[in-house]
């Protein structure tokens, strides 16, 4: 016991136990609560909150915070809905455009971040601001999107083989498995992964070993940005409009689930992985609050912040502790 409470990875076991308790709980509760689709849904309807988890994971990996992403997410469904649908532009170049946005818009936060010396924190906050406000100088009203891809990508379920015939996955969740995937092989098989394991165990020392602190950081912003404007087309796909008021506190959903799902909210240790538990957590959260039926959403927020505030106690606690040691 005393080996595993003073493992690093004791709080990702923790959400891990959590997941599960959850979910044995609302399956022994609530009848069809424990039914495969019911547990697929909770990826579908989170898809684009994976994502967006999966670049935050980066940036607090290496020690930063990004605060724009779900305007980014607004910002891309906006900007989407309005190629689409006054500009007429194809929706193949439409997702590619929001793609390249997201990124550059990114960029150029960790540049500023990197160049002017300036918090991570403040530098993302006037970006969530400028994204937002972006929306609404494109309309103040929510934009329909019936352009056919779209359209075929929001209404397609793909039937899963074997002993999950009859259940069904979202293109959006299979995006969103692929995203985490492709997470998972940056942050642990290559050279830009250990950078940023570096970078956020400590800035001077990653500068020291002659690592290439600066582009990295450019580059997790850039992903993040990247993961934010795909989180946006995967929400346009499910919402099927555009709305500046999309995605509101998104950005804390993202920090609180890497939390929750491990990461070391201080930067240099976590799992990508994590992300994924963290998710699932929230959402069984949501799911058993929507169950009950006689409880106001707002329970959620509450018992998310009850969770955050718990795992961040914990993690410094147990930082506290190996310092001593």
């Amino acid at each position: 016991m005393k080996r595993l409470l003073a493992a690093p990875s004791f709080t990702s076991w923790v959400s891990v136990a959590l997941m599960a308790l959850l979910f044995i709980v609302g399956a022994g509760s609530y009848t069809g609560f424990g039914s495969m689709q019911v547990v697929l849904n909770l990826l579908i309807d989170n898809a684009f909150l994976l994502v967006i988890a999966v670049g935050m994971s980066f940036v607090i990996l290496s020690g930063g915070i990004d605060l724009s992403v779900g305007s980014v997410l607004a910002l891309t469904t906006m900007v989407a809905a309005w190629l689409l649908q006054v500009a007429h532009w194809p929706a193949e170049l439409v997702i590619v455009t929001a793609l390249l946005g997201g990124a550059v818009f990114g960029a150029l936060q960790g540049l500023i971040i990197h160049v002017f010396k300036l918090q991570a924190f403040i530098v993302t906050l006037a970006g969530m601001f400028l994204a937002r406000g972006l929306c609404f100088l494109i309309s103040v009203d929510s934009i329909t999107i019936d352009a056919p891809l779209f359209v075929t990508l929001s209404q397609t379920q793909i039937p899963l083989p074997g002993p999950f015939a009859g259940a069904f996955l979202s293109p959006g969740a299979l995006i969103a498995i692929a995203v985490l995937g492709a997470g998972l092989w940056i942050a642990h098989c290559t050279a830009f992964g250990r950078t940023v394991y570096a970078m956020g165990g400590s800035e001077a020392s990653a500068l020291m070993m002659g690592l290439a602190v600066g582009r990295t950081k450019v580059a997790v912003y850039a992903l993040s940005g990247f993961c934010a404007s795909l989180a946006g087309l995967l929400f346009a796909f499910y919402m099927l409009s555009g709305y500046g008021q999309h995605a509101q506190g998104v950005e804390l959903d993202a920090i609180a689930a890497v939390v929750i799902g491990g990461t070391v909210l201080t930067g240099g240790y976590g799992y990508v992985a994590g992300a994924l538990s963290g998710v699932l957590v929230l959402g069984l959260i949501q799911t058993l609050i929507a169950f009950d039926g006689t409880l106001s959403s707002w329970w959620t927020k509450i018992v998310i912040g009850a969770l955050l505030f718990v795992f961040c106690a914990v993690q410094r606690l147990l930082s506290l502790k190996k310092a001593s040691a």
